[in-house]
């Protein structure tokens, strides 16, 4: 019998590396180094983690490499274990991503732009090397709008302190996306046109959208076409959006930006209104500006996610120190809001996982 095939299947896997990720560590489990927040959670908590990152107390929710310091950036509502306004950017900063130090909070509601408060969004390194933030702030209106942030101090290893642009909101809702659903840039990639391109979630009718828009200087963006990057329909709101290319000659992480025929790039959404991350394997034709996934979405027990249970809203980041593409992903654990208060702390970032590409080649066979 002969069988003849090309490509049998694409996966993404995820290879969870626990142990010697920062060559080698002596103990475990590691703790939290530095704790300047006044706690609210009872003494020993019941179930609270020792190993996954949370913060010292109440409710959470992007990551990025500078300069030998890993820094991790999470939705934080610094006043209540339960989600509600006032949202905030909690900083915490790591040299292996195991132990951490919690660092005041890095964006929080100030401006008309943000007042009701400061929701997800990406860091991105730019050409220059200096790194910049875009979120979503809550405006006055409830309305959800795009906001650029930097450091104020490039010298200090931990970039404590963060500045809002001048320029902010850099971004608002148009006829695309509803002006209550429209957020979490990701990371931005650069064009080898010299353009910035960036998505964020929205939803318009009962589709879900990923909305592409470009730039050439990082604060002046244009949506090129009305068109959405991709779509889901029946599905709700589209969070956190990610989009990236991966290797298929090997497990090395590839950055944001790279176009070549040895990649390949992943599509992931998070739909609220299911509570789990699936992504899509696809082609993206950067001069048509068009992503085409190998399947629909389906709805179903085919559609591929990255994992199960609670795991949602993840966020991945390119590990410019060792050549890898890091996942991390949120959480929530509670039972109920009443225990979450009761205990003082609700939510995890879970374990970090490397990503690439497994191409399951079948060759012909002769029998």
């Amino acid at each position: 019998m002969e069988i003849s095939a090309t490509l049998v299947l694409v996966l993404l896997a995820l290879f969870t590396f626990l142990q010697n990720v920062a060559n080698g560590f002596d103990s475990w489990p590691h703790t939290n180094t530095i704790n300047p927040f006044k706690y609210r959670v009872p003494e020993n908590p019941p179930y609270r983690t020792s190993y996954h990152f949370q913060p010292p107390q109440n409710w959470m929710n992007g990551p990025m490499y500078y300069k030998g310091v890993y820094h991790l950036f999470y939705q934080h509502n610094p006043s209540a274990a339960t989600f509600g306004d006032g949202i905030v950017w909690g900083h915490s900063v790591s040299y292996d991503l195991i132990n951490w130090i919690h660092l005041n909070n890095a964006i929080e509601p100030s401006e008309a732009y943000d007042i009701i408060s400061c929701w997800s969004g990406s860091a991105t390194i730019l050409l220059d090397g200096k790194p910049v933030i875009m979120y979503t702030g809550i405006d006055h209106n409830r309305h959800q709008v795009q906001n650029l942030a930097m450091p104020k101090n490039l010298s200090d290893p931990f970039l404590r302190e963060w500045v809002k642009h001048t320029q902010n909101p850099v971004i608002i809702p148009s006829e695309v996306a509803e002006v209550d659903n429209f957020r979490d840039p990701s990371t931005a990639w650069h064009g080898k046109d010299g353009k910035w391109r960036i998505i964020i979630g929205a939803q318009k009718g009962d589709q879900g959208r990923a909305i592409l828009y470009q730039s050439e200087d990082f604060v002046n963006w244009k949506l090129e076409d009305a068109n959405p990057f991709y779509a889901t329909d029946n599905t709700g709101v589209c969070e956190c959006p990610d989009f990236y290319p991966v290797s298929i000659n090997g497990t090395n992480g590839v950055d944001s930006s790279v176009e070549s025929s040895s990649v390949r790039h992943v599509a992931k959404v998070g739909y609220l209104r299911m509570a789990h991350d699936y992504y899509f394997v696809g082609k993206y034709l950067s001069d048509e500006e068009r992503f085409i996934a190998d399947a629909k979405f389906t709805g179903t027990s085919l559609d591929l996610r990255y994992d199960y249970g609670k795991f949602y809203a993840s966020k991945s980041f390119f590990d410019y120190a060792k050549n890898r593409r890091i996942l991390w992903g949120w959480v929530n654990e509670s039972d109920s809001e009443k225990d979450d208060i009761d205990k003082g702390w609700a939510g995890v970032q879970v374990s970090f996982s490397m990503i690439c590409i497994l191409l399951l080649l079948l060759m012909k066979q002769h029998h």
